[in-house]
C-alpha cells in the first residue's frame, strides 16, 4: 500500500473513533441530563435567594442499559447581598439562613464546583453539553441561571433554556405530577417528612427519571430499532 494511503486510512480510523458517540451520548442526542433541585427564599428568581442546591449526576449501565444515580452533591447557599428572604416560604422549606451550622458557602463557589464536577462527567459520558432535569424544570432553571449571572460565570455547561421536566414525565408515564405521588406509582420509597429539601428531592427525582427512563427501554421504546434499519 502506498505511503499516503496508509495515512489517509489511518486518519478516517482515527476520525470514525472521534467521531463515535458513546451509548451515553446516543441516548439523549448528545445532552448529559444532570438533575437539580433548589430550595430558595420565594418565587422571584431574580430577587430571592437561592439557599440550596443539590444535583445528581447519572450512570448508564452499558450492559443492561438502565440508568441510576452515579453521584449527588449539596450545597447550602449564603443569600446574595440585597436578597430578599420571604418569610411563607422561609416557612414552608424550614429553613432559617442565619444559622451557623448551616455551612452555607457563597453562590460562586457552589456554582464552580457543581460546573467542575459535571464538565468531569459529562467529558466521561462523551457528552456535549448539560441538560438540567428537574420536578417543574423551569423553576430550578431560572434560579440557576439568575445565579449564574449574578456571579459573572460567562461559560455554563448547562443549556440555557431546554429541560427535561419530570412533572411532564411522570404525567405521560404514571399519570401522575405531584413528585411524592409520581414517586410511589413507580413504587420509589417517599417520605414526606424528609421532603423540601435540595438533596432528598433531588435523589428522588433522579430516581423517578431514572425509572421513567429505564421502563421506556424495557417496553421497546428504546433504541429506535426500527427508525435505525429504514435509515
Amino acid at each position: 500500500m502506498p505511503e499516503s494511503s496508509s495515512v489517509d486510512t489511518h486518519k478516517n480510523t482515527a476520525l470514525k473513533t472521534e467521531n463515535a458517540k458513546s451509548k451515553f451520548a446516543e441516548r439523549f442526542r448528545g445532552y448529559f441530563p444532570v438533575v437539580i433541585d433548589v430550595e430558595t427564599a420565594g418565587f422571584n428568581c431574580q430577587t430571592d435567594a437561592l439557599l440550596e442546591l443539590a444535583a445528581s449526576v447519572l450512570h448508564l449501565d452499558e450492559v443492561t442499559g438502565d440508568f441510576s444515580i452515579d453521584e449527588t452533591i449539596q450545597f447550602n447557599i449564603e443569600p446574595f447581598e440585597g436578597a430578599n428572604l420571604e418569610p411563607k416560604a422561609l416557612e414552608f422549606t424550614g429553613i432559617d439562613p442565619t444559622n451557623p451550622l448551616r455551612g452555607a458557602i457563597d453562590e460562586d463557589e457552589a456554582l464552580k464546583t457543581l460546573f467542575k464536577l459535571v464538565r468531569k462527567k459529562m467529558k466521561a459520558a462523551g457528552c456535549q453539553r448539560a441538560i438540567i432535569v428537574a420536578h417543574n424544570a423551569a423553576f430550578d432553571l431560572g434560579f440557576l441561571n439568575a445565579a449564574t449571572e449574578r456571579c459573572k460565570i460567562k461559560r455554563s455547561p448547562f443549556h440555557s433554556f431546554v429541560s427535561f421536566d419530570t412533572t411532564t414525565l411522570a404525567g405521560l408515564a404514571l399519570g401522575q405530577t405531584v413528585l411524592a405521588k409520581a414517586c410511589i406509582a413507580a413504587n420509589i420509597d417517599f417520605n414526606n417528612n424528609e421532603a423540601h429539601t435540595a438533596l432528598y428531592d433531588t435523589e428522588k427525582t433522579a430516581e423517578l427519571f431514572c425509572h421513567i427512563v429505564n421502563k421506556w427501554r424495557s417496553l421497546g421504546g428504546w433504541p429506535l430499532t426500527d427508525i435505525e434499519s429504514d435509515s
